[in-house]
């Protein structure tokens, strides 16, 4: 079904994959992981032909599809062989509607019209997103516009999907919406499945696979029972061990009221705020104080995003008021990690694009400290648009951080993350929040929430609908096999 032989790829003189050997047989499921940086991604670009037809790329070896050489094939036809889900789902969402989105590829293929709202029809119940299908997809969130670009490439109805890291925005419901939805199409239409994530618990039951990534090669090949099996290696690649990274979600009987603990840092006194006519949040009060270590959380949708660009000025209330505490001034009150990290970098080298804040504001701080805590010393030199997601997230939030601002917000940091990477990066903001930080952590990741945080807000129809503090983070561990009890909470009462 699908053959990769002898696959290498270089970014200029940068080698990603290095002499790759695959095969994928038709209805099998092939969950692939491996740490950030690794050329996961650059392996599903090159199994839908884009590299090197469409992203500029030195390849040697072959890829064939249902025997079409990915090389020599034009994407027009590959693309009904092999359906591609992008890490960034912003990058391939251009219509002005869900509909239309999803309805665009089957009526380039000139089908019927019974057929594409056939088709339209069967994607969206697939992905669960009935509900969107008359919105924007730019007033969409992330975990939104996710399900959308998944929903219209399975209208494409390809013999081969390829969803590099699809869970990456979703909330609860998404994630399992999404597994029972490639549970099915595997099972009932023989979809074959290609599925590049590190959030391995939620998929590894589905895959009927294995397959894990070093830097540019692959290490391990096999059943999820034996490669899945190997905490050493799982451990080496900074892998989370999936039998046991199982937690619960954080719910509101959990949590006892928020204590006030002084003057507010910021505060939303009855905000509602939305984009265009529709309103997202309403009524909103929330405040922050100094010193607190806070996650917000909630369903796609429910406005954790917009509550991040008002407290960093980007939105302004439509109603209400955003208070900052006085004698705070205006410069560098909020450092925001936007969801996609892509939409801030602005420099051609990482260390340049960290060193681009500070230098605006005058500090002189050594940032050799901040380049090692986001691994990003060996890549100090390297273009940001040439680096993996994950790379990226992590030099646009080192960018942040280097301004010292008062208030920080991390919009899903998780985004193409390994365990590894992840656990440093906020071990490191966890330093920083004992120096006295205030962070805002926006994330749909439970254990990272009982792993880091102090209180948790949870955000439903526009407004606060629990706001809890445990009584202390669970402390860090550099072993990410070693699960992170989330039961039973230890509240302050």
């Amino acid at each position: 079904m699908l053959h990769v032989d002898h696959l290498t790829v270089r970014y200029g003189s940068q080698l990603v994959l290095n002499d790759v050997t695959l095969k994928v047989e038709r209805g099998e499921f092939v969950l692939i992981s491996g740490p950030s940086g690794c050329g996961k991604s650059t392996l599903a670009l090159c199994l839908a032909g884009l590299i090197p037809q469409a992203v500029p790329a030195s390849l040697s070896g072959r890829v064939t599809v249902s025997g079409l050489d990915t090389q020599v094939h034009p994407l027009s036809i590959l693309t009904r062989q092999v359906g591609m889900v992008f890490q960034n789902p912003f990058t391939q969402l251009f219509n002005a509607t869900v509909d239309d989105e999803i309805a665009f590829a089957p009526r380039n293929l000139n089908l019927s019209h019974e057929e594409v709202k056939a088709r339209v029809r069967q994607a969206l119940i697939a992905t669960g997103i009935e509900q969107l299908r008359h919105r924007s997809v730019r007033a969409l969130s992330g975990g939104e516009q996710q399900r959308v670009a998944i929903a219209a490439v399975l209208a494409l109805r390809p013999r081969v999907l390829v969803l590099d890291e699809p869970a990456a925005n979703l909330d609860w419901h998404g994630v399992e919406q999404l597994t029972s939805a490639l549970a099915r199409l595997h099972r009932e239409h023989g979809l074959t499945v290609i599925l590049i994530e590190h959030r391995l618990a939620a998929f590894a039951p589905l895959a009927t696979r294995v397959v894990l990534m070093g830097p540019g090669r692959i290490v391990a090949n096999g059943s999820p029972t034996a490669v899945l099996a190997d905490k050493a290696q799982l451990k080496a690649l900074g892998l989370r061990y999936p039998w046991l990274d199982v937690g619960r979600r954080v719910e509101p009987a959990d949590l006892a009221p928020s204590l006030a603990e002084g003057e507010p840092l910021v505060a939303l006194r009855r905000v509602t705020a939305g984009y265009s006519r529709q309103p997202v949040l309403s009524g909103l009060d929330l405040a922050l104080y100094p010193g607190q270590f806070v996650a917000l959380v909630g369903d796609n949708g429910v406005g954790k995003s917009t509550v991040a660009r008002l407290l960093a000025g980007i939105l302004r209330p439509q109603r209400g008021r955003v208070e900052w505490h006085p004698t705070l001034p205006p410069a560098r009150r909020t450092g925001l990690l936007f969801q996609n990290p892509v939409h801030q970098l602005v420099c051609d080298r990482v260390e340049d694009e960290v060193a681009f804040g500070p230098i605006n504001y005058g500090l002189t701080d050594d940032l050799s400290p901040l380049l090692a805590a986001a691994d990003l010393t060996a890549l100090r030199h390297r273009h940001p648009q040439g680096l993996s997601a994950g790379q990226q997230q992590r030099t646009a939030l080192a960018a942040t951080l280097a301004l010292r601002p008062r208030l920080l917000i991390l919009d899903e940091p998780t985004m193409g993350q390994d365990w590894d990477h992840l656990s440093r990066l906020m071990d490191h903001l966890i330093h920083l929040y004992h120096g006295g930080q205030t962070i805002l952590l926006i994330t749909h990741d439970d254990r990272l929430i009982c792993r880091y945080a102090q209180r948790i807000v949870r955000l439903a129809g526009g407004r606060v609908v629990a706001d809890g503090l445990l009584l202390a983070p669970v402390p860090p561990s550099s072993r990410p096999d070693v699960p992170v009890p989330c039961t039973p909470w230890e509240i302050k009462r």
